[in-house]
């Protein structure tokens, strides 16, 4: 990066994904604003360059004045990473709100202000996707139409379209599979459970995964951010498959895991299960990780993408697969504690 240093602003911060988000950003020169809640766990945002900004999405009038204040300040930013989104609540308002409703007010406060970046990359996932083919397993192709199964991914494809109807804004949208590294939560609990002898995995079907290695997201962000908006959605993962079978393979040997049971659940009792977790969560008003619209992603069987488009159009070419991205993560696990 030449010239002068370029800002940015990353939303989410405070997340698996935004601490990772931030340290490449830092790495690269750039002044990196990081976006947080008052409330915010800053633990994996210790560097001593970060500039913080705390942003009030539940208030307009209170985001409006932040924003103006630090514009006032500081300057606009050249970038925005909007990474800031929920993956399970007790009902799909509080997805729109939060997928939808964060990313709506952002972009029409930073117009109202005359502060609009020249690039806005847009977080959003492999669930807008849909189920996909599960006969013959082809991988999602970008021209592809988006048919959402869940209400997440219908709260992130509203997001996305609203983001490309947008004339005056430079975007740019990555559609994630499976993030995994090192204090991420969800393949921790995977790991741990293989580590105590057991692999739990949903239906009898073949399911191929896919998996992108957070590392290699943070840079592919800034890489195509520093190409300009390239306003088009790309599909975010390691370039091949794994069946959970391999997955496991994998898992065992880090482990040192000589001997693991597979218990595979039908999908019939994984959907009780997903209902009843639901049910309770209504009561207590606590989202659940269990969910009708957890098993609809979990039901899936084809994962696969084509990454065509984000290799010719920003040079994306994951350093990690699967092995090596294990291995670091364990690593930190371990270390950790964790593990």
């Amino acid at each position: 990066m030449t010239g002068q240093t370029k800002r940015v602003l990353i939303t989410g911060a405070g997340g698996f994904i935004g601490g990772f988000l931030v340290a490449e950003a830092l790495s690269r020169g750039y002044e990196t604003w990081a976006a947080v809640r008052a409330t915010t766990n800053r633990r994996f945002l210790t560097d001593e360059r970060i500039r913080f900004i705390e942003l009030d999405f539940t208030n307009p009038d209170t985001l409006r004045d932040t924003l103006n204040r630090h514009i006032e300040q500081h300057g606009t930013w050249h970038a925005v990473v909007h990474n800031l989104g929920l993956t399970k609540a007790t009902n799909y308002l509080e997805f729109e709100q939060v997928n939808f409703g964060y990313l709506r007010s952002l972009v029409e406060t930073l117009r109202e202000l005359n502060a609009l970046p020249e690039n806005f990359l847009l977080m959003s996932s492999l669930s807008v996707m849909g189920p996909g083919d599960e006969v013959n397993y082809t991988p999602f192709k970008p021209t592809d139409v988006p048919l959402p199964n869940t209400r997440y991914g219908t709260s992130k494809l509203k997001a996305e379209t609203f983001l490309q109807s947008q004339p005056d804004l430079g975007w740019t949208i990555f559609r994630c599979t499976g993030v995994y590294g090192p204090h991420e939560r969800d393949y921790y609990l995977m790991l741990k459970s293989i580590k105590t002898g057991f692999d739990f995995t949903v239906g009898f079907k073949r399911q191929m995964l896919t998996f992108i290695y957070v590392r290699d997201l943070a840079e592919a962000v800034f890489n195509a951010i520093e190409r300009g908006p390239l306003r088009k959605a790309y599909f975010i993962s390691e370039p091949r498959g794994y069946t959970q079978a391999e997955f496991r393979k994998l898992a065992c040997r880090m482990l040192n895991k000589r001997f693991v049971i597979p218990v595979k659940c039908p999908l019939w009792v994984v959907n009780a299960v997903c209902h009843a977790a639901q049910w309770i969560a209504n009561i207590t008003s606590r989202p659940s990780t269990l969910n009708p619209d957890k098993y609809h992603i979990l039901k899936q069987r084809n994962w696969l993408c084509d990454t065509s488009d984000a290799q010719r159009d920003f040079g994306f070419n994951p350093k990690y697969d699967l092995e090596r991205g294990l291995t670091e993560t364990i690593e930190w696990y371990r270390a950790a504690g964790w593990l």
